[in-house]
Order: C-alpha cells, then structure tokens, then sequence
C-alpha cells in the first residue's frame, strides 16, 4: 500500500472523515501527480469488472473515470445519440473538452465490454487515448464463460506487462489483494453501520465515503476514524425517516440527486445495491488461493451487474439486503436508456412486491435537475404509503 498522501495547499488536513472525503477529488489529484512524478502509471478504469489489483501489481494507480457532470454532456451529443446512459455521455464529454485532469494523465484507459453503449463510445474516445478493452463474457453460470474470463485476466496482465515493461509477480499481486481486501472490509464495515434502527449517519454520507482512487493510506486512515466515530451512535432524528434500499445504475461523484432526493423528502436509504454500494466490496479476493489470477477472475466475475444473464444473483442480494438492512421500501434508479437494468426493473419488482409484500418505485432520469420535482413528489407519496402501511401494522 502506497504511504499516506502529502498534503498540499489543496488538500488541507481534515481530521473528520466526511470532510476529508468532500475534498475527494483534490485530494486524488494530488496523489496521481504525485505518483506520476515518482514513476507510476495513470490507469483510468471505466467498470468494477476491471480487477484493480492487475493495475497496482503492475505499478499502477487505478482512478475511475466515470462522469457524473451534466455540464459536460452537451459536448458529448455533437458526436453521440441524445438519447443515450447520461453516464456515457458525461464520460465522453470530458474527453471532448479536456476537463478532466485523471483522463488527461492517463498512460492507459481499460474499457470492457459491458453494454453496447459504452462500447462503442470506447471506440470514440480510443482515437484519444491509449485504449485496452476487456472482454467480459455475460453468461454468469456456465464454467466455459468463466474459464474464458481467466483467460482474459492472463491476457490483459501480459498487455500490462509488455505495456509498461516490467514482470507482474504473484508476489506483487498478492500484495495488492491484500490492499484491495482492506479496502473493502474497511467499506463493507462502514455500510454495515447503515443496519442500526437509528444510524449515526445517512446514506448520502456513506456514499461520500470512497475515492475514485483506489488503495490511499490516508483514505484508509479516514475509515477507520469514521468507524470509531459513528459506530454504536444514534441519530434519533433518522430512526423515524423511512428505510430505502436503493438499486439500479451506479450513482457516480456528481451525479446525486436522486440520493438528495429520497433523503430530503424523509427517506434514510439503508443499503445501496449498485456499484457505487456494496455490490463490488461484498466480495473479497481469496488471499491463500494456490492460483491468484483464478482467484481475482472470480471475486469479479461474480460481480452480479445486469449486464449478466441470467442474473440470479441480484435477486439473491437484494432479497438478503432488504432482511439484513430492515429495509421498509426499494427504489430502483435507472439512467435513461440503460436498458439492461430497465428491463430486469421488472424481476426486482416481482421480488420486492410479490415476495417481500413492499413497495416499490422506479425512477427513469438523467443527470438534469429538470425533473427533480417531479422525482420528490413521487417519492413523498411512495413514502406515505410505506408510514400508512406502518401504522396499520401497529394498530
């Protein structure tokens, strides 16, 4: 793991956790300039398919490039449908613009074949910058689709290999699953706080709390304070307010309005099952497998992304999330014409209504504020529903 990050007049020291995570983005600017100065790798990543301990193994620093600005999307649209995931659009806008600083250090961007429009949008921003994409096989129980994943994770370690002239030992590797475990235990325990009847914090805080780079000590130091300093708290005020579990598109820096939406309208959202949540660290990397590649190849192949077919294993996580997470109602964000998770809306519906006998509501939107009221008045009223159903139960 990398040493604690300088801090530069940029990045004051902050000594609470959330306001150390509101200066994110200075904070791992600074850290990739200061590791590109010191010989390391810029590697941007597009999807939590892409094992980021290849990246680190092979002395690179993985920065998500994910964009959730609606400022950049009008640029984007002079080469890209308008009616496309505003998340590819955002993405795509930087690289037209130039606005991002991470995407213009990149010594390497990894895409993968996710859906069609990313794809083809990777094929665009290729001519840019240096691109290696991931085929990532979409049939989630068949041995023969996994085999061919391990497959690619061996071709895209020699890619890295060769790409920046340097052996990728096991040893190497090991030592960043180590990192990537911390992580995510560190992650996962702070989501876990979420499961208290009157949790210390909100779920827009908790969604705060990560980096767009992966493995900095000073971010794992400001885990480990939040741990201390909101575990076994309450907070009476978010006892009353309403239990989301939220599901769906990822909900990347910038793009949270939806989250300001369900929180400011008397919803506490408990559990996120997306890939801005929980569900890249719910699994780790088995450290004492004999065969770490194979064992990277499936903490991730297992990723339960909508993408997948089928995708059971969504349906099993957030049936255990709505249990574990005492959650009173599921919304379910989809960005507009992300079709995958569009069309499976409708086995989470089934499950949430059907089986777990709740409510619950899609919401279909972009990253314009434009519909925002729209959006409260549909949440307040899935929420009196919810607090009419309570208080029959406690009649």
């Amino acid at each position: 793991m990398s040493t604690c990050c300088n801090k530069s007049k940029n990045s004051a020291d902050k000594s609470e956790p959330l306001q150390w995570f509101d200066n994110m983005i200075d904070n791992c600017y600074d850290y990739a300039v200061e590791n590109k100065e010191n010989g390391k790798r810029i590697v941007g990543i597009m999807c939590e398919y892409t094992p980021r301990e290849l990246i680190m193994a092979a002395n690179g620093i993985p920065v998500c490039l994910c964009g959730g600005d609606a400022d950049t999307i009008p640029s984007a649209e002079k080469d890209l449908p308008v009616n496309l995931c505003p998340l590819i659009k955002s993405t795509y806008g930087y690289n037209v613009e130039k606005s991002n600083p991470f995407l213009e250090m990149v010594d390497l961007i990894v895409a993968e074949t996710t859906c069609d429009g990313k794809k083809k949008m990777f094929e665009l921003m290729a001519e840019k910058h240096p691109m290696y994409v991931l085929e990532l096989p979409q049939k989630s129980d068949e041995k023969d689709s996994l085999e061919q994943w391990i497959n690619e994770l061996h071709k895209f370690k020699r890619e890295l290999e060769t790409r920046f002239n340097m052996q990728i030992t096991d040893e190497r590797i090991r030592e960043a699953v180590r990192v990537m475990n911390k992580e995510r235990f560190l992650r996962r325990n702070l989501a876990e706080l979420m499961k208290s009847d009157a949790p210390s914090i909100t779920g827009r805080d908790l969604l705060q709390l990560k980096s767009s780079i992966s493995g900095i000590a000073c971010d794992f130091e400001q885990y480990e304070k939040a741990l201390k300093l909101f575990a076994n708290k309450a907070c009476n005020s978010n006892a009353d307010k309403v239990r989301v579990l939220l599901t769906g598109a990822p909900v990347v820096h910038g793009a949270e309005k939806v989250v300001d939406i369900i929180e400011d309208n008397g919803g506490l959202i408990v559990s996120m099952e997306n890939c801005t949540g929980v569900k890249p660290i719910i699994d780790d990397v088995d450290e004492s497998s004999p065969n770490i590649m194979r064992a990277i190849a499936e903490k991730y192949y297992h990723i339960h992304c909508s993408v997948m077919t089928p995708n059971e294993r969504r349906i099993n996580s957030i049936r255990s999330l709505i249990h574990e997470y005492n959650v009173q109602c599921v919304i379910e964000l989809v960005w507009q014409a992300c079709l995958t998770y569009d069309i499976e809306s409708y086995k989470v519906k089934q499950l949430v209504e059907q089986e777990m006998g709740m409510p619950y509501m899609q919401i279909n939107t972009d990253y314009s504020p434009s519909d925002s009221a729209r959006i409260a008045v549909r949440v307040e009223a899935l929420f009196e529903t919810v607090r009419n159903n309570r208080n029959r139960k406690n009649i």
